[in-house]
C-alpha cells in the first residue's frame, strides 16, 4: 500500500476512491456489476472492502454499499463508525444511503453521480436507477452524514466501459 501519511485530505479521498475502482473492476471479473465500496476509519485504516454481489443469486439488493453497511454495523463499534468514511465508486442509491444512515457511518465520499451513472446504464434492466440523490436521503434523517462527491467522475465512468452493453 502507498504511504498516504503526507497526503492532503482531498488527496486521501482521491486515493481511496481510486481503490474503490479497483474493487469495482474485481467485481466485474467475478461476473458482477462494476461497483465497489471501502470503509476507512479515522486513522486511515481500511476496515472493509466490498464488491457488488448481484451474482450468482441475481440479488438486486446486493449493492456494494449495502453489503458494506450491513457488515459494518454488525461487526464494528458504533463509535468507530461515526468517525469512519465510506468510499464508493458511485453515488449510493436510496436503499444504500438508507443502509449507510442506519449503520451510523459518519461520512461518505463517492465518485460517479447517479445522474452520470444513468447516462452510462441507460435503460438496462439490471440497473434501473433511482433519481433520488443520497444527500436528500441523508438530509431527511435525524443525524448528520457528511457527503462529498461527485469526484473523479471520468475515472469512475471508465470502469463501466462495456459493462452495460449486454
Amino acid at each position: 500500500m502507498a504511504d498516504i501519511s503526507a497526503l492532503s485530505p482531498s488527496e486521501i479521498d482521491a486515493h481511496f476512491l481510486r481503490r474503490t475502482f479497483d474493487v469495482a473492476r474485481r467485481a466485474m471479473m467475478h461476473g458482477n456489476h462494476p461497483f465497489g465500496a471501502i470503509l476507512v476509519d479515522a486513522n486511515r485504516n481500511v476496515l472493509i472492502e466490498t464488491e457488488n454481489g448481484y451474482m450468482p443469486a441475481r440479488d438486486s439488493t446486493a449493492h456494494a454499499e449495502r453489503l458494506l453497511a450491513t457488515l459494518a454495523c454488525t461487526t464494528i463499534d458504533a463509535n468507530i463508525l461515526r468517525g469512519a468514511t465510506l468510499y464508493s465508486s458511485a453515488e449510493p442509491c436510496a436503499m444504500c444511503a438508507g443502509a449507510i444512515y442506519w449503520a451510523g457511518i459518519g461520512r461518505l465520499v463517492y465518485a460517479l453521480s447517479e445522474h452520470r451513472l444513468r447516462e452510462l446504464t441507460g435503460n438496462h434492466p439490471e440497473n434501473p436507477t433511482l433519481d433520488l440523490p443520497c444527500r436528500e436521503v441523508f438530509g431527511s434523517g435525524q443525524r448528520s452524514t457528511e457527503v462529498v462527491g461527485p469526484l473523479l467522475e471520468d475515472e469512475a465512468a471508465a470502469v463501466h466501459a462495456g459493462a452495460w452493453d449486454k
